[in-house]
């Protein structure tokens, strides 16, 4: 058994889509129509992970938006380059909870996405 998807509850599909697409580059894997309702899925290139993106549809859902990790970093985006993607992030708009920090695992920073979930940002020791 393998991990294939997970789902994120946003507000809205397209600022889902904008927000993992054009911010942080990953592709739109899948947007199918369904009835009031859209499947819609997002991957980081290279990567079979997909995020299913689930526009809120009512109070309980709405008031998850951006807490599904209940206040903690729960989503954790590595690279390659701390430095070049700390900084295209930044440049398009990704304000950062604080400086870039050196752990024994590697270099770490988090950020808030539009939606209020707090990210790792990770580039791994070694």
């Amino acid at each position: 058994m393998l991990l294939s998807a997970f789902t994120l509850i946003v507000p809205d599909y397209d600022a889902g889509i904008a927000f993992f697409c054009e911010t942080l580059g990953f592709d739109l894997v899948e947007d199918i129509p369904q009835s009031h309702k859209r499947w819609v899925t997002v991957a980081a290139p290279g990567s079979a992970l997909r995020i299913v993106l689930a526009r809120a549809e009512n109070d309980r859902q709405k008031a998850a938006v951006g807490d599904q990790g209940a206040g903690r970093v729960w989503l954790f985006l590595e690279t390659d380059d701390f430095a070049r993607d700390y900084a295209a992030l930044q440049d398009k708009g990704i304000q950062f909870e604080e400086k870039p920090r050196s752990e024994v695992y590697g270099t770490v920073a988090v950020f808030r996405d539009p939606f209020g979930n707090l990210w790792d940002l990770i580039q791994k020791a070694g």
